[in-house]
């Protein structure tokens, strides 16, 4: 009996201590498990964190679209009211590929020469795992810049024609801007870009004054803005040429009464074409009979018209100057070679005239310009090989 006691004793103790046994690996597996749960789902939060980033953030356009991208979808519904743009400007949302992207477009443009930010409050992925806030930062264009511009600032003595005008070259295109050119004393002006709206030629449509200082002031707008929102980008002055004293009457209706009454035929057989640079005057004769004068304008200081006996050496009513990009109507060449000769004022191809305002004055490259109505006249009527006397 005590044998049988002894083992049931041994046994229950051993039954006691699997039961133990049994608690305290439960106990373990417990904690060991919830240890394991918690680093699971730690991990399983790294793995799905959504990466976000913006496209682009440089050389933003007025109107472009800024893209956010997420590296898996979230829930757009959790960033209702918690999207900032600085500074303040209205702009439209566009959830776009199932929360992966966002799309941000004003409503009217972004400001040029601008910074902004985007404030992007915290948002939940689509498994509901909370996505920490970001921020991004984006510029916009500049404005067009002017790289050049002719006359220089600070100029002097300077003649301005439609074979010199005015030249302003920017930096980039202006095609999305509008420039706007102020001439001060005030100054109607013509202008006319090229396709790239690079550069621009610019004329006064009436006539600098001799000796005057100007200032030229040149602003830009994005071609969205208001009205009045012009930005000044450049500024530059010259000083025109002063007046010279003249020995012919200022009159042009009087000199060419004098050049009527003065001039004396250098040729007597045949057509001639006589050109005073001096006066500014070119008469037309026919066996010594002077039929008409007309006010002219020849090669300017520098590049004058060049003096002595020549001849008509070819004509062409419309001629085009690869040269100059100008038309040079009733075109009359007095070289062989075709660098100068006798034309009506020219003309860009925008069809803007240069105007009346220089006959008189030696402005032109070389070449001798006669008005609307006199080149047709002398056109028509001079023939190739007519001379043309030049002193």
């Amino acid at each position: 009996m005590k044998i049988l006691e002894i083992k049931i004793t041994k046994m229950r103790r051993i039954v006691h201590l699997t039961w133990v046994y049994r608690v305290i690996i439960v106990f373990i597996l417990a904690i060991s498990g919830g240890f394991f749960y918690a680093y699971g789902m730690q991990t399983f939060s790294d793995n799905f964190q959504v990466g976000i980033s913006l496209e682009k953030n440089s050389e933003i356009h007025p109107e472009d679209p800024i893209i956010i991208k997420f590296s898996s979808a979230v829930r757009p519904k959790s960033y209702d009211g918690k999207i900032k743009i600085i500074p303040s400007t209205s702009a439209k949302l566009d959830w776009k590929e199932s929360g992966k992207k966002l799309i941000i477009t004003p409503d009217r443009f972004w400001k040029p020469e601008n910074d902004y930010s985007i404030d992007l409050g915290s948002g939940q992925s689509r498994f509901f795992l909370d996505n920490d806030s970001i921020s991004f930062d984006f510029s916009t264009v500049d404005y067009p810049r002017v790289a050049n511009f002719s006359p220089a600032d600070g100029s002097h003595d300077v003649l301005l024609d439609i074979e010199d005008p005015i030249v302003v070259d920017l930096d980039k295109s202006a095609k999305d801007f509008f420039i706007k050119f102020d001439v001060n004393p005030t100054v109607e002006v013509a202008y006319e870009n090229n396709p790239e709206k690079t550069q621009f030629r610019l004329l006064p449509q009436g006539q600098f004054k001799d000796g005057q200082k100007y200032e030229v002031k040149i602003s830009t707008k994005y071609a969205g803005d208001k009205e009045d929102n012009y930005q000044e980008i450049y500024s530059s002055g010259f000083e025109t040429l002063p007046p010279k004293p003249l020995t012919w009457d200022k009159n042009f209706s009087v000199r060419i009464e004098q050049a009527k009454t003065y001039t004396r035929a250098k040729i007597l057989e045949g057509k001639y074409i006589d050109i005073n640079l001096s006066a500014q005057i070119m008469s037309i004769f026919e066996n010594g009979i002077l039929l008409d004068s007309y006010i002219i304008s020849s090669g300017k200081r520098g590049m004058e018209t060049p003096s002595g006996t020549h001849a008509i050496a070819n004509k062409f009513p419309r001629a085009w100057s690869k040269k100059y990009g100008l038309y040079m109507p009733y075109w009359m060449a007095i070289t062989p070679s075709g660098s100068y000769g006798i034309h009506e004022l020219p003309e860009w191809p925008g069809g803007y005239k240069e105007g009346a305002a220089h006959l008189g004055i030696p402005v032109s490259h070389g070449c001798v310009r006669l008005g609307i109505g006199p080149a047709k006249r002398v056109y028509d009527w001079a023939e190739i090989g007519t001379p043309v006397v030049v002193y």
